[in-house]
């Protein structure tokens, strides 16, 4: 019988747990699959983590992992393909917008021979415009500079064979943007459409700083095009200043007139390509910051407590840790 783990990242989600698991496993039963509920706790300041531990002991088939503090989704989700050990992983999130009753359909899909099974939201009238325009545009935006083809409306929501996931154990890369480097792999895929629901319980965590950190981190994890342009905008207001340069030279030497009369032209020149070159220095400093973050190589999460059923994972300790892959700490006891 194959073997699924399903990783759920979860964050102050205290209010939506019991319901989460209730349809998960409501699911399950109907198929054909041996499965793991696997909650990664990313440092949540509710009772996430006591109710995670009281499910874990009523039901063998969950456990969990607590981070020491709140490292990101993006990073939670690694932490839940690092440990997760079955024949395929589904990572969902933990507010019951993914449609638990789909994961039916992933693993159909995966049955079918596909090593990815992607979802795709389908936008309704009820999702702000603001948000459909941006999300369009974010895709558009980051297929044509990185060389990718996401779909719009790509969601966290996916199965991934085990093939994949150790593909993706061999990118140590500590700014992880996961659509992108599925996509990267270049496994075989499908997508799945779904309408997502109004979150059961709480409010969003994903507020709209951490959205465009999101869309930042996509850009330049898979992409070098913003120091490209960089550098062909300085190239061309070069020219152009070399331009002009000449032709102030030659209305001096042969028509004895000043092209510039007075200062104003001369202040907002300097002020444009100051703000211009201090834009570009900043953009360098981005990618010089990874890098930086890469050099350093620390661990990308700490585990504070975890279910005792989770084994220490082989690639979490040794040169896999100074890789900044994981922490190879544990506190099975608190």
């Amino acid at each position: 019988m194959p073997s699924c783990d399903i990783v759920v990242p979860v964050y102050n989600e205290a209010a939506n747990l019991e319901e989460l698991y209730h349809q998960v496993t409501t699911v399950m039963a109907q198929v054909d699959v041996r499965y793991r509920l696997l909650f990664v706790d990313d440092g949540s300041a509710d009772v996430t983590p006591a109710i995670l531990e009281q499910l874990s002991q009523e039901d063998e088939r969950v456990q969990f992992l607590s981070f020491t503090r709140n490292f990101g989704h993006q990073v939670a989700l690694a932490a839940g393909l690092e440990h997760a050990d079955a024949d395929c992983v589904i990572t969902m999130d933990g507010d019951l917008q993914h449609p638990p009753e789909l994961i039916a359909e992933l693993l159909s899909r995966w049955q079918d021979g596909y090593a990815v099974v992607l979802t795709v939201r389908e936008d309704d009238a009820q999702t702000p415009w603001l948000k459909r325009v941006t999300s369009r545009w974010f895709y558009h935006v980051i297929n044509r500079m990185a060389g990718l083809s996401l779909a719009p409306g790509s969601a966290d929501f996916r199965l991934l064979d085990r093939t994949v996931v150790d593909a993706l154990r061999r990118c140590p890369e500590r700014t992880k943007f996961l659509r992108g480097l599925i996509n990267w792999t270049g496994f075989r895929s499908t997508n799945v459409t779904y309408r997502p629901q109004r979150r059961f319980q709480g409010d969003s965590k994903y507020s709209l700083r951490k959205m465009m950190a999101f869309a930042w981190d996509g850009v330049t994890a898979f992409s070098s095009l913003p120091l490209r342009v960089a550098f062909f905008l300085g190239l061309i207001i070069s020219l152009g200043a070399f331009g002009y340069g000449f032709y102030a030279v030659a209305a001096r030497v042969f028509w004895h007139t000043s092209v510039i009369p007075g200062w104003a032209s001369i202040t907002i020149s300097v002020l444009f390509l100051g703000g211009l070159q201090l834009v570009f220095i900043g953009l360098l400093g981005e990618y010089l910051a990874r890098v930086f973050d890469e050099v350093k190589a620390r661990p990308i999460y700490f585990i504070k407590h975890a279910s005792r059923s989770i084994p220490r994972p082989h690639w979490a300790v040794g040169p896999s840790a100074k890789r900044g892959i994981g922490s190879e700490h544990y506190d099975n006891d608190q």
